[in-house]
C-alpha cells in the first residue's frame, strides 16, 4: 500500500523549519535556505519510511504550489555578483604592463630551438627593397 507522508516549510528569518509527518511519527529540523531544508526533508522522509515505498508532499504556507514556486525560484535564480568594473579608456590593464609587452613569451621546452639552430640564425636586418619591372618614366 502507499503511505503518504507531509513536509511542512515555515520560514523563520533567513532559516526554514521543516516538520516531516506521516506513519503516525514527526520529525522537524531547521536549515539555513529552502533548498537545503528540501534535501532535509528528503532524509527526514527517508527516515520515516525506511522501505515502505512513499509519496511526499511539500507544502508551503498550506499549498504545494506555493512551496514548487518558491523552491523552483530558489535553484534557478543567479547568485548576486559584483557588479563588472570597466577600466577607464587609454588605461592600461593590470595584467599588461609597457615592459611585460616587450618581452616574448617563454616557450615551453618542447617547443624552443635547439641552441645550435639559435645561434645559426641572423640578426633581424632589414628587408631589401622590392624591384620593379615597370621602367622608370624619364622627365
Amino acid at each position: 500500500m502507499l503511505e503518504m507522508i507531509t513536509a511542512t516549510y515555515v520560514q523563520e528569518d533567513a532559516d526554514w523549519a521543516i516538520t516531516v509527518s506521516g506513519r503516525g511519527k514527526e520529525l522537524t529540523a531547521r536549515e539555513p535556505g529552502i533548498i537545503a531544508a528540501r534535501d532535509r526533508a528528503d532524509q527526514l522522509v527517508e527516515e520515516l519510511a525506511g522501505d515502505v515505498r512513499t509519496t511526499v508532499v511539500h507544502l508551503l504556507n498550506g499549498s504545494a504550489l506555493d512551496f514548487t514556486s518558491a523552491y523552483m525560484t530558489a535553484r534557478l535564480t543567479l547568485p548576486k555578483l559584483p557588479p563588472l568594473e570597466v577600466p577607464p579608456p587609454g588605461s592600461v590593464p593590470k595584467q599588461q604592463t609597457p615592459a611585460a609587452a616587450d618581452k616574448k613569451p617563454q616557450l615551453p621546452p618542447s617547443k624552443q630551438l635547439s641552441k645550435a639552430v639559435e645561434d645559426r640564425k641572423s640578426p633581424a636586418a632589414p628587408a631589401p627593397a622590392a624591384e620593379s619591372k615597370a621602367p622608370a618614366k624619364q622627365a
